[in-house]
């Protein structure tokens, strides 16, 4: 069965981060197709000085113009960025580098997450602290003194831009009882979806009524419980169904659903359409 290939981060460095510069004559910025869509056991940041680059992220167009910092998460399938006349910066780090208190900010988004637009003073030190990065990665001496700056400047990054983000989140969302709510049922959500499918149980596990659970959830998203459950399972489901060739009653087993029939009426009730015509019509 051909299944979603994973782009693994130990397979192009052994210290457990990455960093590149990306220019406007760089040889595949020049591509007009790019069908390379993967995961990637590890977190991608970009961010763009100059130009504008295009990528989809679990099958929706993400545009990053300059001056923007970006994020895509391990699960996210999502194609290379195909840049145009852009310059800017590439960071993938391994999960296992990022403190969980700057996972719970990068994790936090119920829905897909945005391009945060960075001021001048901003985008300066970014930059000042990413060519310091740069310059101790390209050292390559492979010691433990260089191993340690390499991930120390690289926490620094990731403590920069879980703050950028962390503002963003705030300065989008005044409710903070609510705002705590809903990162803890995210969070929730992303480890049991498969598993745990009603916003009672998941109300139970945050130890709040289920109207208080939905309450919060709407206040913060507009959108109920079982809409946001849905979204995280029937999000899989359009990744495996657009990128994978596994069928239906498989696809339906891995999301935890024992009868395949009751999957396919509940991804019709949610996207309009039967499994099978999601994957017709957009693979086309």
């Amino acid at each position: 069965m051909k299944s979603i290939p994973v782009d693994l981060l130990q397979q192009k460095t052994s210290i457990g981060l990455q960093i590149k510069v990306f220019r406007p004559d760089d040889q595949h910025q020049n591509k007009k197709e790019i069908s390379d869509a993967h995961r990637d056991d590890h977190y991608i940041f970009f961010l763009l000085t100059n130009g504008s680059g295009t990528l989809k992220v679990d099958l929706q167009d993400i545009v990053v113009t300059a001056g923007q910092l970006y994020y895509i998460l391990p699960s996210q399938v999502h194609s290379h960025i195909k840049a145009e006349r852009a310059e800017g910066w590439f960071i993938a780090v391994d999960t296992a580098l990022i403190p969980p208190y700057l996972r719970d900010v990068f994790e936090r988004p119920l829905d897909l997450q945005i391009p945060c637009k960075l001021t001048d003073h901003e985008l300066k030190q970014y930059s000042t602290l990413l060519n310091l990065l740069l310059n101790e990665f390209a050292e390559q001496r492979g010691d433990e003194y260089h191993r340690a700056i390499v991930r120390t400047l690289g926490q620094s990054f990731l403590a920069m831009a879980a703050s950028t983000y962390d503002l963003l989140n705030t300065t989008q969302n005044t409710h903070s009882r609510s705002a705590e709510i809903a990162h803890q049922f995210k969070s929730l959500l992303t480890i049991h979806s498969h598993t745990i499918k009603s916003p009672a149980a998941y109300a139970s596990k945050l130890n709040v009524t289920p109207g208080y659970l939905n309450e919060a959830i709407k206040k913060v998203t507009g959108s109920t419980v079982s809409y946001w459950i849905q979204q995280e399972i029937f999000s899989e489901a359009k990744r495996l169904l657009y990128h994978s060739d596994a069928d239906v009653k498989q696809i339906a087993h891995e999301l935890g659903y024992t009868d395949h029939s009751y999957f396919i009426r509940s991804f019709r009730k949610a996207s309009g359409m039967p499994p099978s015509k999601f994957r017709m019509l957009n693979r086309k």
